[in-house]
């Protein structure tokens, strides 16, 4: 709650500071930390920075973006875009409405995404399940979005079942009432209800409904949030939901979108079909939406089981379409949201008192967002870190940003929607909200031409008028939370007048979807740098962008025991600095080329990531080599790094799925295997104290080298103009003398049996369930037979688990079951949130299924039939972009499959029987092994728990510890 009372005097008189500050401070900033070299002699020096690379004008990169497009409007005011894009024998549909949350009136919160969801459920023509329906005709990408301004509802789907598609898409149009029962709705009411439930159980999940409320006054469409409250939803009627779609859902209030292999002749031909019948509706004109200003600084201190301190300061700003958005969203990638931001440069790497700051302009259709924060670094002066980060805005207010910051900004910008263009609905996307929100679906021209032009003035200019007026300032520290509306055992909408009979409408039958071609995998090349590492190439000329990975037989699971954490620390600190680079000038290196430069590590392989405009590919390759190569592991990024990942730890010790994560690995391998720790490598707190320069260098010595390398290239450009670039990135790259490392999987696996783990953290208003085993099979066995079984059971939106929990008891926003593949020994992982009242139930409703499915009750001539249709037609779309390919040919690589693995699948699916399924899965699952760990309030829990007759450990939630 916001308070006024003497508590917070101090606290709001920082922000009365803070509008001095912008209005007529130019306070100096601090010059970057200097970092080390890579040798120990010179430890304490800064290095010598390496010349700037530079890249293409952004004149250049903006040029490569155009998507082309007609557009027409039927007699019933649909207005339809078409996208012609024959790279692939796929078609993106996307339906967007010109309704969100913001039209929403007062006590009818939450009721667009409500919808969203009953969208999904059928309509009179296709009773099934929409998801049940379009994941057998190969539909990927399947889903529905909503925010303030809009609802959308999207696919992408084999050309064969494009018709079929925009039958269904039609139907539920103009046609859905008769199939949203009180049933339906009262079931969906629970699934929306528990999907806020999971978002509030997280750290800081709470905070964004202050700010909103905080910022926006009474009444405004802006105040609440998108997925509204539990007395809104509690109260939604059939009535109350019946005069929503009537409201909102016409097709004139619509913009349906085809993007990929169709034209605009046959769009036509198609949509006057299957949408011309339907009536107009009445025009959803949105409410007018002011941009609030606050009459005096507010400051409000929340509480929260958190690790750090968060310090947060936020204003209402101009929407989409103003002339100074472009500048604040500019503004606001200066000030945070560059890697090399103002932010970070004072707080994170001078300072060192912040473990991580952002800022950025959330832009909507009316108004925006802007806003800052700092997480406290533990130990720090959070009063001090709030005095500093609103000095490093004054400053940036009274003296403007520079023009390399700009061009950084905007060159990242235009890199990153050249890499959007690969996707048929990425692109009916950016089509679809300009024709939606500024009717025109060029609109994204006029925003990159924006930013290309923007200038210093502007951006001071624009920061200076919008930010100097009265500001929301929240602080959100480590405490206990306040008490949680909780819906109601009973809900109101569930037992109203009941609503009058829906007179349903005929049509004719669907139409039959075609057959659907084999995916034609791109082929794959192979060829050797000089000095032997392995490159493995494939061709994607869809956008001019290049791929790599150049991957390292790591992972995870190349720590040993007892020293967990130390790989990915090391990883960290080389993406810190190299020997000629530190770490600003890394990040500023990668902005000017609109490259991005990572390196992470999942359990069986370590990677260094390149995503580049191919124009820029020369010197991103060159940067990417100094990472990998050169790193200097200067001291003073070490212990900078150190700190934020002993915050991190004390972060993930409040989260529950990292709880759990942390949990189940040992529990079930071991502590002494490879995979029996937790998969995000984040170690252990006493392991990361203890680690030195020379532990960390010894650890790059023994994983980061050429002999232990493969490379995997996806790119616009033939593999004979790659290779020179590539030999002259790596191709001189030298072992060191010392010995490879190498991992043994020989640990003895623990015998387990069924019991549950429970961990208890308190005021939580979901449990989550995470039961899993070791399975007796490895990710190099042919697994085809058990995934695609498990798709019945455990890993699909229409799976038995999800079925039951989501969509029949409405208990959970989502469960899922999944084979793991690791390439060695893998697991089985249940995955599944749940309201806290049900936590027992839903174990003994798993425990049910999973006994069933292994028992008599296998799978169904119908589960198999829809299960090897939407696994096989949904080929042709799984591949469509070189990030895609790209993980194929590293997954070949990881289970020793052929090149033309995927071309295979198909056939070998086609020709699974139920009878083949059902014993892959039961010679694998194993039920009473399970351990269950369950990550909630004991208090609430422990006594559901009790009855399932099941041993029960309970344990404490691992307090955070401080970071210092």
């Amino acid at each position: 709650m916001i308070r006024w009372g003497l508590t917070t005097m101090r606290l709001a008189a920082s922000s009365v500071a803070l509008a001095a500050l912008l209005a007529v401070s130019t306070p100096v900033l601090a010059a970057p930390v200097a970092t080390a070299v890579a040798t120990a002699a010179a430890a304490t020096q800064a290095p010598s920075q390496a010349q700037p690379l530079r890249g293409a004008p952004v004149s250049e990169l903006i040029a490569r973006v155009d998507i082309p497009w007609q557009r027409f409007q039927l007699e019933n005011g649909l207005t339809v875009l078409v996208h012609e894009d024959r790279k692939a024998p796929v078609v993106a549909v996307s339906v967007w409405y010109n309704v969100g949350s913001k039209d929403e009136p007062k006590g009818s919160t939450g009721f667009a995404h409500l919808f969203e969801h009953l969208m999904f459920g059928g309509s009179e023509n296709s009773p099934s399940s929409h998801i049940q329906t379009m994941n057998a005709a190969g539909a990927t990408g399947l889903n529905g979005t909503t925010w303030f301004d809009r609802t959308n509802y999207f696919q992408t789907v084999p050309t064969p079942a494009l018709e079929y598609t925009l039958y269904l898409e039609s139907d539920r149009m103009g046609y859905l009432l008769g199939q949203v029962s009180q049933e339906v709705l009262d079931l969906q009411r629970g699934v929306v209800q528990n999907e806020k439930r999971q978002g509030d159980n997280q750290p800081y999940g709470m905070t964004y409904y202050a700010t909103l409320e905080a910022l926006f006054p009474e009444g405004h469409p802006y105040r609440h949030s998108t997925i509204g409250s539990m007395d809104d939803l509690d109260a939604a009627s059939m009535e109350t939901v019946r005069d929503w779609f009537r409201q909102n859902y016409g097709p004139n209030n619509a913009v349906l979108v085809l993007s990929g292999d169709i034209n605009e002749a046959k769009a036509r031909e198609l949509t006057e079909k299957y949408f011309g019948s339907i009536a107009r509706g009445p025009v959803n004109t949105p409410a007018a939406a002011p941009v609030p200003t606050l009459a005096a600084p507010v400051e409000q201190v929340l509480h929260d089981r958190v690790a750090q301190t968060r310090i947060s300061r936020t204003w209402a700003v101009p929407g989409l379409g103003d002339p100074d958005s472009v500048p604040l969203s500019v503004g606001a990638s200066v000030l945070g949201g560059l890697a090399s931001s103002r932010l970070d440069n004072v707080l994170v790497r001078d300072e060192q008192t912040a473990s991580g700051v952002s800022a950025g302009n959330q832009v909507f259709q009316r108004v925006g967002m802007f806003s800052y924060s700092a997480m406290v670094k533990p130990g720090a002066d959070a009063d001090a870190v709030a005095k500093r980060m609103d000095e490093v805005l004054a400053d940036l207010i009274a003296n403007g940003p520079t023009q390399d910051e700009i061009d950084r900004v905007v060159t990242r910008y235009a890199s990153q929607r050249i890499q959007g263009l690969e996707m048929a609905n990425g692109k009916a996307s950016v089509l679809a909200e300009g024709q939606l929100y500024s009717n025109d679906p060029d609109f994204y021209k006029k925003e990159l031409a924006a930013y290309a032009a923007v200038t210093p003035a502007q951006v001071q200019a624009a920061m200076s008028k919008w930010l100097s007026r009265p500001v929301y300032s929240q602080i959100v520290m480590p405490g206990e939370r306040e008490a949680y509306a909780e819906a109601a055992a009973a809900p109101s909408g569930a037992t109203p007048t009941p609503a009058e009979p829906i007179q349903r409408v005929a049509r004719d039958a669907a139409p039959a979807i075609g057959q659907v071609s084999n995916v034609v995998f791109p082929a794959v090349e192979r060829a050797a740098l000089s000095n032997g590492v392995e490159i493995v190439y494939a061709r994607s000329t869809t956008v001019p962008v290049t791929r790599v990975a150049l991957e390292f037989d790591a992972g995870v699971a190349a720590d040993r025991a007892d020293r967990l954490g130390a790989h990915t620390l090391m990883l960290n600190v080389m993406q810190e600095g190299t020997t000629t680079r530190d770490s600003k000038a890394l990040a500023e290196a990668q902005e000017r080329l609109g490259a991005s430069v990572s390196v992470g590590s999942s359990m069986d392989r370590t990677v260094a990531n390149l995503s580049a405009v191919t124009t820029n590919l020369q010197p991103s390759l060159a940067l990417l080599s100094d990472v990998v190569r050169n790193p200097a592991f200067a001291p003073a990024e070490i212990e900078r790094l150190r700190a934020t990942r002993l915050a991190g730890l004390a972060n993930e010790k409040t989260q529950p799925g990292a709880i759990a994560g942390r949990a189940l690995p040992p529990l079930i391998y071991g502590e002494n295997h490879p995979y029996g720790r937790s998969f995000s490598g984040t170690g252990d707190e006493a392991v990361i104290r203890s680690l030195s320069r020379d532990d960390l260098m010894a650890e790059h010595a023994r994983w980061i080298r050429p002999d232990n390398a493969k490379l995997f290239v996806v790119s616009d450009l033939p593999l004979a103009e790659l290779k020179p670039q590539l030999e002259a990135a790596f191709g001189d790259w030298r072992a060191p003398s010392t010995a490879k490392g190498t991992k043994a999987f020989d640990a003895a696996l623990p015998q387990t049996s069924a019991r549950i783990v429970l961990i208890d953290r308190p005021q939580s208003p979901q449990s989550l369930i995470y039961g899993g085993q070791v399975l007796p099979v490895s990710g190099t066995d042919d697994l085809l037979t058990l995934t695609t079984a498990n798709t019945v059971l455990g890993a699909d939106f229409l799976s038995r688990i999800n079925a039951d929990l989501r969509e029949t008891k409405g208990w959970s926003y989502g469960v899922r079951g999944n084979v793991s593949t690791l390439q060695h020994r893998s697991p089985y992982i249940v995955n599944a949130p749940v309201q806290a009242n049900r936590t027992g139930e839903s174990i003994a409703a798993l425990i049910g299924q999973y006994e069933r499915f292994l028992g008599a009750d296998g799978v169904t001539a119908a589960e198999r039939e829809r299960t090897v249709l939407g696994d096989t037609r949904g080929l042709s779309g799984s591949y469509e972009t070189s990030f895609q390919v790209l993980g194929a040919l590293r997954s070949n690589a990881l289970y020793g499959r052929p090149d033309n693995y995927q071309e295979t699948l198909a056939g070998r699916i086609n020709a699974l029987t139920a009878e083949q399924m059902d014993a892959a899965a039961r010679a694998a699952i194993k039920p009473d092994s399970f351990v269950w760990v369950v990550v909630g309030d004991a208090s609430v829990v422990k006594p559901q728990l009790d009855a399932l007759g099941l041993p029960v450990e309970v344990r404490a939630a691992e307090a955070p510890k401080p970071a210092q």
